[in-house]
């Protein structure tokens, strides 16, 4: 277990980098730079700007002048914000995004599953096909055309449901269920097809024969195996949904994590960029870990040997 571990974390830290050499290098080869959108800057302004962040330095310079910080974990300071710090912005913007997010999980959690399960067992019966009419919906339409229609249809129509803002509960409704929906129909599709598949193994059919109640069955030996699929794709989800979704913030006006990432983009903010980058790619590095190890308690055919498996 431990050399397994060790392992997963080295490997870990080797993608980081991978991702973060491969981010600071892509973004420094795309033409122009972050303040040749500034109109007609004197050309002293333009020159200290450069120097105030090492633009003016080679960029193998910068690169090892990043890592060194990065090892600091200091994220820079902000090319558009004199206020603060990309760290600053990280701390503000991601509690926003994180609550979002897990709003947004728990529900999926909570009707994904158990759609998915209600399905298998009316399979090729009207339940099973609302449901899969549900789960098409949710896998087919993106998130941000359903905080779109949210808003068209259900905000103007109801006085205490916001267009936007953050502040209270009632703002986090619609884009909590316009981020769920995709996550909620990707479980419940994997649910249904496990579930299919465990309710024809012998030992299903073996417990029955002994005379166990059929809720028993279903709770006990089938639920708990169909959903180990979900636990393999639950990391994904779990960073994607933590982090929050970039345009549905954008179009619900939260400030969050994924707002800053949005501006960034378009400002040309290389540190914020780098900073929101590899914020994400280190929590979904960890869940993905997480996950992995999970795997092998839920789960007890599946145990980590002196081997690392």
């Amino acid at each position: 277990m431990k050399k397994y571990l060790l392992k997963r974390l080295f490997m870990s830290v080797i993608t980081l980098w991978a991702i973060v050499t491969i981010t600071f290098f892509l973004m420094h080869s795309v033409p122009g730079n972050p303040f040749a959108k500034e109109g007609k800057m004197p050309a002293t302004v333009y020159q200290n700007l450069q120097r105030k962040y090492g633009l003016d330095k080679p960029l193998r310079q910068q690169y090892v002048i990043y890592i060194k910080n990065l090892l600091r974990l200091d994220f820079g300071d902000s090319m558009k914000s004199n206020v603060e710090t990309v760290n600053d912005m990280i701390r503000r913007g991601f509690p926003v995004s994180a609550y979002l997010g897990m709003e947004a999980l728990l529900i999926a959690l909570i009707f994904g599953p158990a759609l998915g399960a209600f399905a298998a067992l009316y399979q090729n019966k009207i339940p099973d096909y609302i449901s899969m009419i549900v789960a098409i919906i949710g896998i087919s339409v993106p998130s941000f055309i359903m905080g779109t229609i949210l808003i068209q249809f259900v905000a103007k129509k109801i006085s205490w449901m916001p267009i936007g803002g953050w502040g209270e509960f009632k703002h986090t409704v619609l884009p909590a269920l316009a981020l769920s929906l995709m996550p909620l129909a990707q479980m419940a599709r994997l649910m249904r097809s496990s579930m299919l598949e465990i309710l024809g193994q012998d030992y299903i059919k073996t417990a029955k024969s002994k005379g166990i109640s059929k809720s028993a069955v279903i709770l006990k030996h089938a639920v708990r195996n169909a959903i180990l699929p979900i636990i393999s794709v639950l990391g994904t989800l779990i960073s994607n949904l933590l982090v929050g979704s970039f345009v549905i913030e954008k179009i619900f006006g939260i400030p969050g994590l994924g707002s800053f990432f949005v501006k960034s983009i378009s400002d040309r903010d290389y540190t914020l960029i780098m900073g929101t980058t590899i914020f994400y790619s280190i929590i979904l590095i960890f869940m993905l870990l997480v996950v992995d190890l999970a795997y092998g308690l839920i789960d007890p055919r599946i145990r980590l040997t002196k081997e690392g498996r």
